[in-house]
């Protein structure tokens, strides 16, 4: 692994089910159990797809026009089953975009289905990992102790 390839996020137990999550640059974000408004591990992970294919969608039109509205909807069903495990299933990420009149923005409306396809076939870390599937380890770190 190198400097540039290398991802981590660090995460701290505050209380029992309440965690903050830290990235390298001094960021933090809430995780939970879903009893307060802390995100959950299953919400973080649909913002990521979401967030994902967002920034690729967002850095590819708006070099043609900023967009009056930019929203993103992610969905899916939790299941658990014996076979699979609990995991998600139906994942849907929906966008909602809107450009100014004129031919910018006709310019980034025309990007617009071609940047979603990239994103989806190439560009998004996120959603290609969680599609072509990627093993998890699971360790115990150096200092952990059972006793």
């Amino acid at each position: 692994m190198t400097e540039d390839t290398f991802r981590s996020v660090a995460i701290e137990r505050t209380s029992l089910g309440n965690y903050v999550v830290r990235n390298s640059r001094g960021g933090s974000v809430s995780l939970g159990t879903g009893e307060d408004s802390s995100f959950t591990p299953v919400e973080l992970l649909l913002a990521a797809i979401g967030g994902c294919t967002a920034v690729d969608v967002d850095h590819i039109t708006s070099r043609r026009a900023e967009p009056t509205e930019f929203a993103v909807a992610v969905t899916g069903d939790k299941i658990r089953d014996e076979a699979g495990g609990n995991r998600m299933r139906n994942l849907r990420v929906e966008f909602t975009v809107t450009f100014p009149e004129g031919a910018e923005g006709d310019a980034a409306r025309a990007a617009l289905p071609r940047s979603l396809q990239q994103s989806h076939d190439r560009l998004c870390t996120v959603s290609r990992t969680v599609e072509l599937g990627t093993p998890v380890a699971i360790a115990e770190g150096p200092g952990t102790t059972g006793d």
